[in-house]
């Protein structure tokens, strides 16, 4: 099985999603440029509300070691030391580590990675320290040219692979994991989600700012600081989708979780909205239209509705054109390719009058649970 859901979302004023440049995201699509927002930083806004639905997210970072030294620390042991032992830790998980025993790349690992990783190195603290002069001859034979050690180690350290064990985390199941060093702790990703573009053309307008100072003494004049602001206004077409196959791989023998999640993930891509410049701009625009769909397999991005981009009039304005364009491709491609596959389908329209024979609801929480239920 799997869950489609394709949502046409109208932000006000704002730069949600900046470029290297301070402005936003853009790509040309159907020779026009449009507003983008990356699927990396939708996928941040959704995995940030995951709690919200009950679910535990797991933490990405370089310093699980230092913070693990830190925990054991607090038991009584040195804490240069402890850093030593908990960077061994790592490396006997074939998990380069840096001069300063982090690892040597960001990695993704389950809510309570750091006290997995004290615990384990608490419990074999002179083990993993007699490990150390091993750790710098191979470090210094690396250094002068010799053929590095082999990343895929076979620990004697009890509790160890716990630490990489991801068959209870969720968000690792739905966004994967790759780690280079070791790919047998290599997650595929249960989810895909696409780049947001525009419906329409967009155009970059820029906000001049000044800032006064409030100490200012009797007689100056003038701003303290002025400056400028690129953003843009745009309904966007977003699209991710969830294989419900991958994704029970990923969570092994745990159907409930496996719901209980795939339900999280519907209510927070649903509800996902990017933080950029959201203090100065407070662009909290909900989803116009949502339309979820349950199918056996194939997917569809239905981005090409918009590849001739849209364009609102006084009688009809960019939301219900886009609405209306977004369902006349939907139904082109399933008199086309046939809709078999789908299991069930769930419209919900806010901003948009729709024709459609699809089955419409009056609510997100209608739409969830008939979703999830269409799931069994």
């Amino acid at each position: 099985m799997i869950i489609e859901l394709h949502i046409l979302q109208s932000f006000a004023p704002s730069n949600l999603n900046r470029d290297d440049s301070g402005a936003p995201k853009s790509a040309v699509f159907g020779d026009v440029r449009r507003a983008r927002v990356s699927s990396q930083c939708l996928k941040r806004s959704a995995r940030l509300l995951l709690p919200d639905y009950g679910i535990t997210t797991g933490k990405r970072s370089k310093d699980f070691a230092d913070k693990a030294a830190e925990l054991l620390a607090d038991r009584g042991h040195d804490l240069a030391e402890a850093r030593t032992v908990a960077g061994t830790a790592l490396e006997e998980l074939g998990l380069p580590t840096d001069k300063d025993n982090n690892s040597k790349y960001s990695l993704f690992l389950r809510s309570n990675a750091v006290e997995l990783l004290a615990e384990v190195c608490d419990s074999n603290y002179d083990a993993l320290l007699a490990l150390v002069p091993q750790k710098a001859k191979e470090a210094k034979e690396t250094k002068a040219g010799a053929a590095k050690a082999k990343s895929k180690k076979k620990t004697e350290i009890a509790g160890l692979y716990d630490l990489i064990d991801a068959s209870k985390a969720v968000d690792i199941a739905l966004f994967g994991r790759m780690i280079a060093n070791n790919k047998d702790f290599s997650v595929n990703a249960a989810s895909q989600v696409a780049h947001a573009i525009s419906t329409h053309a967009v155009a970059g307008e820029y906000d001049y700012f000044t800032a006064v100072d409030d100490l200012q003494r009797d007689g100056d004049s003038g701003a303290d600081m002025i400056g400028t602001v690129e953003f843009n206004a745009a309904c966007y077409y977003r699209y991710a989708n969830l294989d419900l196959v991958q994704f029970s791989k990923n969570l092994p023998e745990d159907p409930d979780l496996v719901h209980h999640a795939a339900r999280a993930w519907l209510q927070a891509f649903i509800h996902a909205i990017p933080s950029g410049k959201q203090n100065s701009m407070a662009a909290h625009n909900p989803p116009s239209l949502i339309l979820a769909v349950v199918r056996r397999h194939g997917v569809w991005n239905l981005a090409n509705a918009f590849a001739d981009p849209v364009k609102g009039t006084f009688q009809k304005g960019i939301i219900q054109a886009s609405a209306d364009a977004f369902l006349s491709q939907f139904d082109r491609i399933a008199t086309a390719y046939g809709d078999e596959n789908i299991v069930a389908t769930r419209l919900l329209s806010i901003d948009a009058k729709v024709d459609t024979e699809l089955t419409q609801v009056r609510t997100v929480t209608e739409l969830v649970d008939d979703i999830t239920r269409a799931l069994a």
